[in-house]
């Protein structure tokens, strides 16, 4: 695949992680020394662990959240990132990956060449608090990008991000005011976005996002080699707030509504995505796109070692359609 070998994404780098986008800068172990340096507020959290190794606490959410604002600035130069108190605090090697595989699906749209800038324009279903695919995406390529959320808190806590950064030309804000819908009242008619992308709610119901996020610190609790904090309400929140982890039918419902939703924009926007986290929705997932009369759809896998993702894309549009978005 031909790259842009002037912007500094793309320059390919050696996967350190197994799986790992190779344009991923995120491969192998974080250098937390140089990580601390750049940004000191994560010093207080640095520890070693017994075999002398430095480390941090994984299952603590303030140390989790300054490891993300010290990889937000020292490779994206992100000055200036936080979340409220209980809000997701997203993994940003995995958020990366899908950027980049993102820039892979456009480049096959466009004679291989990924296109990089303001041109090109993505659209973020459910951005949350942390914007975090409009941040990666814009930096990372220099996207326009739009972030939309139905919850007035989570776009405040966007929008600090956004202004603090002067990120206003490049990362826009929208909000769904009606829960029911997805698209509709994002897209406006005049609207055209080469992508859309979408970490959709992964839970059915809020006890089952409770006994989830239980279940990760737990798991966090055992694999710690550092001493494990007591369990406080702080830390069974941190994982997410309602709208970001449960939906009514969960992931499953969330993006057959989606799809079929998105056939009513069909020719304003080049690719439809969504993460899919539960590998058994694919068959139905597959069966409604199929039902709907999309012209192409593809599962793009995701691999960070052992953790394997993937994400479902689909477009109504034609091959002999695809140069006019770059153009």
């Amino acid at each position: 695949m031909a790259q842009n070998k002037h912007h500094p994404s793309n320059k390919p780098a050696r996967a350190k992680t197994p799986g790992i986008h190779p344009r991923n800068p995120h491969s192998g172990r974080y250098d937390l020394n140089a990580l601390s340096k750049s940004y000191p507020s994560l010093t207080p959290f640095l520890k070693h662990n017994p075999r002398g190794e430095l480390t941090i606490d994984f299952s603590s959410d303030q140390a989790v959240k300054a490891l993300n604002a010290a990889l937000l600035k020292q490779h994206y130069h992100i000055e200036f990132w936080d979340i409220p108190p209980g809000y997701l605090c997203p993994p940003i090697p995995g958020r990366a990956d899908y950027i980049h595989h993102l820039a892979d699906l456009l480049a096959s749209a466009n004679n291989g060449v990924i296109p990089n800038g303001k041109q090109i324009h993505g659209l973020d279903i459910v951005t949350g608090a942390n914007l975090i695919y409009p941040l990666l995406a814009t930096k990372s390529y220099g996207w326009k990008m739009t972030g939309s959320d139905i919850e007035a808190a989570s776009l405040e806590s966007a929008k600090a991000i956004i202004t603090a950064n002067r990120l206003e030309k490049s990362i826009r804000l929208t909000q769904q005011i009606n829960k029911t819908y997805i698209f509709k009242g994002i897209l406006k008619e005049q609207d055209h976005y080469h992508f859309t992308m979408c970490n959709p709610p992964f839970h059915a119901s809020a006890k089952d996002a409770a006994a989830g996020t239980q279940r990760k610190l737990n798991n966090l609790r055992k694999s710690s080699t550092i001493n494990p904090p007591k369990e406080s309400k702080t830390q069974l929140n941190f994982g997410g707030q309602h709208n970001e982890l449960w939906c009514d039918g969960g992931e499953l419902q969330f993006i057959k509504r989606m799809i079929a939703e998105s056939t009513n924009h069909k020719d304003q926007c080049l690719w439809f995505t969504t993460l899919v986290s539960k590998k058994e929705n694919l068959p139905s997932i597959q069966r409604t796109l199929k039902k709907h009369k999309v012209s192409y759809f593809k599962e793009v896998k995701m691999a960070q070692g052992s953790k394997v993702s993937r994400f479902i894309a689909w477009t109504f549009q034609s091959q002999s359609d695809y140069p006019a978005w770059f153009s």
